[in-house]
């Protein structure tokens, strides 16, 4: 009997992550609670740096960001979250 084996390749299409990105920021361009706000994303190769000014507002930031990624077919399991550093200004 022969062996059989697979493998079993995921990629993540960058071009949905970068229009999720685009449709995420817009949201928050037009929130009211984003307002005076300094929220920005940048994004790196793989890596996607978000900028707020504190907790609560990145936990939202991150909530938008998430649905943007589900409603483009880009798989959560793909997402590593790192530290989150203070930045100065209070950021």
């Amino acid at each position: 009997m022969a062996e059989y084996s697979y493998d079993v390749v995921s990629k993540v299409d960058l071009t949905e992550v970068k229009n999720a990105i685009d449709q995420a920021e817009r949201e928050i361009a037009n929130r009211f609670d984003f307002r005076n706000t300094k929220t920005a994303f940048t994004q790196e190769g793989n890596a996607i740096k978000i900028l707020s000014d504190d907790a609560f507002h990145l936990e939202m930031v991150l909530d938008i960001l998430r649905g943007k990624l589900a409603k483009r077919n880009v798989s959560l399991k793909a997402l590593e979250y790192g530290k989150i550093e203070s930045a100065s200004g209070g950021a």
